[in-house]
């Protein structure tokens, strides 16, 4: 049985806080178009300055009693950081975390999927963008093939780490024509698939609205090869909505971040690799947490820190921006944080 949510934090439009996703390293071997574009020099952070598996499972604490239940990690790609095993097996033995999950590029994970199920870990969610080996190659910005992930997806399941997730970023004239064919193919395999409307996460990625293909037209196109039924979100902080197949294989997800704006019901925080607390995915800015870490405070001391930035947190910000395409308003020009150093 779960335990009992305490009485944690509300922001200004009443929302808690229930989901925490945690970067545990900046770098990322991949160089996605819409996330980490290649022809841009990137800096990363220091080894000294991200948090150390200690501090992440101290905070990860410290959130439990607020009121969160699911822990993901993320990165940059998080099987790059050394031994991260040991730091899922740390908040595996948190009591009051429920759900425990990574989200990865796939690409280490054959060789790291038996040691993170023995660890602890419960899920697992790869990004994946394309069956075609010159789309995918062009996607990822390094010529990857798709056997190189699959063979991590397949070890995963092998390890227990199944149903394995599959998040796909739909880009329009990229790989908008592969929506029924990606969804059969991991239907035949027994994993779920969420098709993500593309976003404009961060400043590198050139994001044009009309890149965006609409969440209800990717399910139009599932459907015509594949028919579903909705069947809603599991819960109403969850971002995906799902779908089942008609004919009982299984389940699928749209992510319409763009299209249909889900801020109102949004319980999810993020603490960056090197210990910033940013309150949205599109945020210009976070929290410092890790000064607080490093000086000695106690943990009643960080509880309350975080208290007071989430109950003054007043992020909506794919509203606003579904507000200004259809009043043909510009789009703000505020610098955002990249997604490769808080997770998407």
């Amino acid at each position: 049985m779960n335990s009992p949510r305490p009485q944690g934090p509300r922001d200004v439009f009443e929302r808690p806080i229930d989901d925490l996703r945690i970067s545990v390293i900046d770098r990322c071997n991949f160089r996605c178009t819409f996330c980490m574009p290649a022809g841009h020099t990137y800096s990363f952070l220091p080894r000294e300055e991200l948090l150390s598996f200690e501090e992440i499972t101290r905070l990860a604490r410290v959130f439990s009693t607020l009121g969160v239940r699911k822990l993901r990690l993320t990165g940059g790609e998080p099987l790059l950081r050394t031994e991260i095993e040991k730091l899922v097996r740390m908040l595996s033995e948190i009591p009051d975390i429920d759900d425990l999950a990574l989200t990865t590029n796939g690409l280490l994970l054959e060789r790291k999927a038996a040691q993170l199920k023995e660890a602890g870990l419960q899920r697992v969610t790869v990004s994946f963008q394309s069956l075609d080996d010159e789309v995918f190659g062009r996607i990822n910005g390094q010529g990857y093939r798709v056997s190189d992930v699959l063979r991590g997806i397949d070890a995963a399941a092998q390890a227990g780490l199944d149903p394995v997730k599959i998040n796909v970023v739909v880009m329009k004239d990229t790989n908008d024509g592969e929506i029924p064919d990606i969804a059969r193919f991991f239907k035949e395999r027994g994993h779920e698939v969420r098709f993500i409307e593309y976003m404009d996460v961060g400043t590198l990625n050139d994001w044009d609205p009309d890149g965006v293909v609409p969440a209800r037209e990717i399910v139009r196109r599932v459907e015509e090869a594949l028919p579903v039924e909705a069947v809603g979100r599991d819960r109403a902080s969850d971002v995906a909505t799902r779908f089942r197949y008609r004919d009982g294989g299984g389940r699928m997800g749209v992510i319409a971040s763009v299209s249909e704006p889900f801020c109102g019901a949004c319980a999810r925080g993020r603490i960056s690799a090197d210990g910033s607390f940013y309150t949205c995915l599109f945020a210009a800015a976070g929290h410092d947490l890790k000064t607080s870490l490093r000086s000695g405070a106690s943990d009643e001391e960080i509880r309350d820190l975080i208290w007071g930035i989430w109950s003054t947190r007043d992020d909506r910000y794919s509203e606003l921006r579904s507000e200004a395409i259809s009043s043909r308003a510009p789009l703000s020009s505020n610098r955002k944080v990249e997604m490769f150093r808080i997770g998407g």
